[in-house]
């Protein structure tokens, strides 16, 4: 019996598509540390970083320009980008599954919005808050996202007294294009220095961040990733309605505030290490769902692994295309992920037209 269970465990199709995320975001993060202007060989490169972490080196005389480049420059950047990617890619799938639909990430319901207005403020103001330090614009960036969110839901019941999917994008749109203007004056009130700093982390980059940022991140990306995945179930039910839901015993306005939550904390620490970084949460979704299926016990833990693995590969791209120069990685995000949603989103009203 246990040979037989193992190998109808091995046999299953979302133990493979596991297996193939995670081999990807292997296979990208080596990627991303191998492929520069720099060329390190495998074997330093291994030894580099297990030296620098668990002091378990075996190499001699490696140059001291190496370990720079690779524990101080690209680890870091690699990480940052995997972080990020997975956390606008889990938001991006929470916020679509409550909301059942596909057009639903954090950028089209104002979350992300709120979050750039929260840290461009920061930066135009050098916000410090005592007590919190470097902590400031991550957690400025997450409340503003979530009080955003909140407008947008305050914005839907005066309108509609209901939450009509259609009327939260629509106030979504709205908040976002207001919050655009407000970022936009901001900016023309800058001097120089501080617009350009302010325009360039608005396009979106994980380059030259360092360690802080990494570390700046995790804490706030550890509790929303739990807050998420610990409530798939209700996800679930949740995409019978909610009246459904609540009959077959979920709490449903718990669950809500619980995803809203660790939605939100994801958007707001991604925002506020690299900016605006728009089509993950939209795109790699949707693409997870067409494979495998509604159930957000697998669509949640693979969207997380893919969208971290899309976005080091963005990165590679947006530091390598144009070399010595950099592009934002939001630029290539954007011309990736806009024709792949696009055709996605034609192909699924083409079946509804001609069901099979």
């Amino acid at each position: 019996m246990p040979s037989s269970f193992i190998q109808t465990f091995l046999r299953s199709k979302v133990v493979w598509l596991y297996a193939a995320s995670g081999g990807v975001v292997l296979g990208t993060i080596l990627l991303g540390l191998l492929t520069s202007s720099v060329t390190i060989p495998v074997p330093t490169l291994v030894h580099i970083i297990m030296e620098e972490a668990f002091n378990l080196g075996w190499m001699e005389d490696v140059p001291e320009n190496e370990k720079m480049i690779i524990w101080n420059i690209r680890l870091p950047r690699v990480l940052l980008a995997l972080c990020v990617g997975a956390s606008l890619a889990l938001a991006g799938a929470a916020f679509q599954g409550l909301l059942r639909n596909p057009l639903a990430d954090p950028y089209t319901i104002g979350v992300s919005s709120g979050a750039s207005l929260g840290a461009v403020f920061v930066l135009f103001f050098n916000v410090s808050i005592v007590g919190l330090g470097d902590f400031t614009l991550p957690v400025v960036a997450i409340i503003s996202g979530m009080i955003t969110l909140l407008i947008v839901f305050g914005l839907v019941h005066l309108s509609s007294r209901g939450l009509a999917i259609e009327t939260i994008i629509l106030a979504g749109i709205i908040v976002s294009a207001f919050i655009g203007s407000i970022i936009s004056l901001i900016i023309a009130l800058s001097d120089q220095d501080s617009m350009t700093q302010i325009i360039y982390w608005l396009y979106g980059s994980v380059g030259m961040r360092g360690w802080s940022y990494v570390q700046l991140m995790l804490p706030f990306m550890a509790v929303g990733v739990f807050l998420l995945l610990l409530h798939y179930r209700e996800l679930n039910a949740l995409a019978l309605g909610e009246d459904a839901a609540d009959h077959i015993g979920v709490h449903v306005k718990r669950g809500k505030i619980s995803i809203l939550a660790g939605a939100s904390l994801l958007t707001g620490a991604a925002v506020a290490v690299s900016g605006s970084i728009g089509f993950v949460g939209l795109v790699i979704p949707h693409l997870v769902r067409l494979v495998t299926g509604p159930d957000h016990r697998h669509v949640l833990p693979l969207s997380l692994l893919t969208g971290g693995a899309f976005l080091v590969l963005a990165d590679l791209v947006a530091r390598n295309i144009i070399a010595p120069q950099e592009l934002p990685i939001g630029v290539i995000t954007a011309l990736i992920g806009a024709p792949i949603f696009a055709f996605l989103l034609v192909r699924e009203r083409l079946g509804r037209r001609n069901p099979a």
